[in-house]
């Protein structure tokens, strides 16, 4: 009998904002909230941007002055705030776009027959002399040469980046001023503040986690696709020399792709147990799902912390999207609106999934859940908000370009699909899903996916399958857009409304319709409305994921099936403290007096703590031991 993979906590940081709390996902359906979910949706971006906190005497600052009435003042600053996120002009936080640097290879001609004289500090001169530079004198500080003819030099310029459109975090949110980064790769400040949000959003402190849960029975699967490539990841390692500067000694280590995980377990966790980051280009975060489901189904793990942190918001990044032709530039923007060589580009509206279009838009983001088995979620009274039926991966096959889309997507889709059909029933199956697209807003995608889409709906005999796209507000986010959708996804449930395809009046003409309901306006529908949803993502590579997740009445009602009312019972009493923490961490993170968790040189462990007693193992500080009592699954084949 397979454990079922519980989500009792979800966060991280997106261009929505804050994710625990629905707070991202409201950002999205923002316009049709209700106005108490407004204001704290507001409040919440506030104190994300540093515009809003509670002073100790319990007033509210806004911009460091003291407001009487905080709801009047949000509501009077409502678009200062809302224009601060999602897909819009690229800012200056990260880089200057309009001063992208570029060495430049130039030669200097000498312009008579005596040749060119020039000096150099002695501090910057070259270990080796290029053979034609002739010594002239010394003075002390700078010395002289000349070169008969000409003279190789590479000079530093500055131009526009094609590109200025950009899913970027919330204007005036850094993470690095959070905690002590000590010099961290974005990516990484990102996971501290994403995975640290994640676990407050559970409501269940970790130390009772882990007096429940034996150290090697705690997975940590998290990654990025790209690798920190920031200049204090890889991106500076990369480039240091070029620069003439030195790499430092945490840049490679700290550019490793898994990294994301190794923090977690190092600075927030201190989990023992299994680690690692499988990569999968934009189907990442679906891939390290899918490890954690298949720990906690066959029961050798009861806890599992999964998600990706992807910063990939660099000039090199842009521009090696860009040569490929994937992302929405400037002049293709122009094109596509009509627009003169002068006229303003409205860059919110640049990604434009299943619309027409012209590429995707480049975001930063990081995702993380929490999953219990089913007996452990009941126990601690976890805030059910879901379950990962299944999730599935299949590789494209022979390929012609390894960046175009290939057969792969359709047979894991086709899988999730079934397998979801099987939980509910041909019914439910039928009339009460719907469809989270990898949407990405390129031309290509646009009808590839859709065939894929009508497709497999017809096979499975749903008539109007609703189809949302969530990277139409948050573009792309590379390894975590799947955590992106599964953010929106499990807002769904919770407040009811599936959020529009942004940006796009009317579906482009060679985008395949049959089936399917392209969701283009928001939509209420009630949280009951539906029982699934599939998550898509397709990445470069033949890398293809799909994933069936279930809504918290469904995952609910096979908990009851399971273990009984009686236990169902017990686990609404455990709830109510669980939901009095959660909601005292949302008021803590809306009033900015909230921190991640970041545990530096904290409870260092070595291999004296360890104490063999029989067949287990005691940690020093640590319960309960971990077994030494094999489980062997060929126990048929040996004496």
């Amino acid at each position: 009998m397979a454990n079922l993979p519980v989500i009792v906590g979800f966060g991280g940081i997106s261009p929505a904002g804050r994710s625990s709390g629905l707070n991202g996902y409201r950002r999205l359906v923002f316009e049709s909230l209700d106005l108490p979910k407004r204001i704290n949706t507001l409040q919440n971006l506030g104190s994300l941007m540093g515009r809003i906190n509670k002073d100790s005497d319990g007033s509210w600052l806004w911009d460091k002055n003291t407001v009487l009435d905080i709801e009047k003042c949000l509501m009077e600053n409502t678009l200062d705030l809302l224009n601060g996120t999602l897909v819009r002009k690229l800012e200056t936080n990260l880089f200057d776009p309009s001063q992208i640097i570029q060495n430049k290879n130039f030669k200097l001609i000498a312009n008579n027959e005596r040749g060119m004289q020039f000096s150099i500090l002695n501090k910057s001169l070259p270990q080796v002399l290029p053979k034609e530079w002739r010594f002239l004198s010394n003075n002390g500080e700078t010395t002289s040469f000349n070169v008969s003819q000409s003279l190789q030099v590479n000079l530093a310029q500055f131009s526009q980046s094609p590109v200025n459109t950009a899913g970027q975090l919330p204007t005036g949110f850094d993470p690095a001023s959070l905690y002590a980064s000590r010099n961290h790769p974005r990516g990484l400040q990102l996971t501290v503040f994403g995975a640290s949000d994640a676990l407050d959003s559970m409501g269940i402190e970790w130390e009772q986690i882990r007096e429940k849960v034996a150290p090697d029975r705690i997975s940590v699967y998290a990654g990025s696709c790209l690798s920190q490539l920031d200049v204090n990841g890889n991106g500076g390692l990369l480039q240091a020399r070029l620069r003439g500067k030195r790499v430092s000694s945490k840049q490679l280590p700290l550019g490793l792709a898994e990294m994301p995980a190794d923090f977690i377990n190092a600075y927030l966790l201190g989990s023992m147990g299994t680690t690692g980051a499988t990569q999968g280009a934009c189907a990442t975060f679906l891939y390290n799902l899918r490890n954690a489901v298949e720990d906690i189904r066959r029961g050798t793990h009861r806890v599992a912390i999964v998600g990706t942190s992807e910063a990939p918001l660099t000039p090199e990044v842009l521009e090696g999207f860009c040569a490929m032709g994937a992302l929405a530039d400037d002049a293709g923007l122009r094109t596509l609106d009509g627009l003169s060589k002068d006229a303003q580009i409205n860059h919110r509206k640049a990604c434009r999934p299943f619309g027409e279009n012209c590429g995707f838009t480049l975001s930063e983001s990081a995702q993380f859940v929490v999953l219990f088995d089913d007996q452990l979620a009941i126990e601690l009274g976890a805030n059910i908000q879901g379950a990962v039926n299944d999730v599935f991966i299949s590789a494209d096959g022979f390929k012609k370009s390894i960046s175009g889309p290939g057969a792969g997507n359709t047979i894991c889709m086709a899988k999730a699909m079934a397998a979801t059909r099987h939980v509910l029933g041909e019914e439910k199956f039928k009339n009460r899903c719907f469809m989270q697209a990898h949407g990405t807003g390129t031309p290509q995608n646009r009808t590839t996916e859709s065939a894929m889409f009508s497709r497999l709906a017809k096979e499975f005999g749903i008539k109007n399958l609703p189809v949302l796209a969530v990277k139409s507000y948050l573009g792309h986010s590379v390894a975590s857009s799947a955590g992106d959708q599964l953010m929106a996804t499990l807002g769904v449930w919770q407040d009811g409304i599936l959020p529009a395809i942004q940006n796009v009046d009317s579906l482009a003409q060679d985008v395949t319709s049959q089936n399917l309901d392209f969701v283009l306006e928001h939509r209420n529908t009630g949280t009951t409305a539906f029982d699934a949803a599939f998550l898509n993502s397709k990445g470069f590579g033949g890398n293809n994921a799909s994933a069936s997740v279930l809504s918290p009445t469904v995952t609910k009602a096979m908990l009851q099936r399971r273990h009984g009312k009686k236990a169902m019972k017990t686990h609404e009493t455990e709830h109510l403290k669980v939901q009095e923490l959660r909601e005292s961490n949302q008021v803590k993170a809306r009033e900015g007096s909230t921190a991640p968790l970041y545990r530096f040189d904290y409870n260092v462990l070595d291999d004296q703590a360890l104490c063999f007693e029989g067949d287990a193992i005691n940690i020093r500080g640590v319960a309960p031991s971990v077994s030494l009592t094999p489980s062997s699954a060929y126990d048929d084949m040996i004496d």
